[in-house]
């Protein structure tokens, strides 16, 4: 990972971290003193993690299920023609 103290852009995090407190986002971008919550920090990144990849999974299955509907839907459909073209009507 790159040198965030080297970094000329600036990412959201760090723009919420300036706002909490100014001096401790100057004591780590700046000076590059890391925090003393590594650990609590490394957790939180994890269970972002792992949140990011349940809610990609939820897409996932959010456009199969959207993709069978529409397949049932179209198969409906094509029954009903051909049952109303085969002249079985009445």
């Amino acid at each position: 990972m790159t040198d965030p103290t080297n970094s000329k852009v600036l990412k959201a995090s760090e723009i919420g971290s300036y706002a909490y407190c100014e001096r401790g986002w100057w004591l780590s971008r700046v000076l590059g003193y890391r925090s003393a919550h590594r650990e609590s920090m490394a957790l939180g990144e994890q269970a972002h993690l792992s949140h990011g990849s349940a809610v990609v999974a939820s897409h996932r299955l959010e456009r199969w299920g959207y993709i069978m509907v529409f397949l049932g839907v179209s198969l409906g459909l094509l029954t009903l023609i051909w049952w109303l073209a085969s002249g079985t009507v009445g």
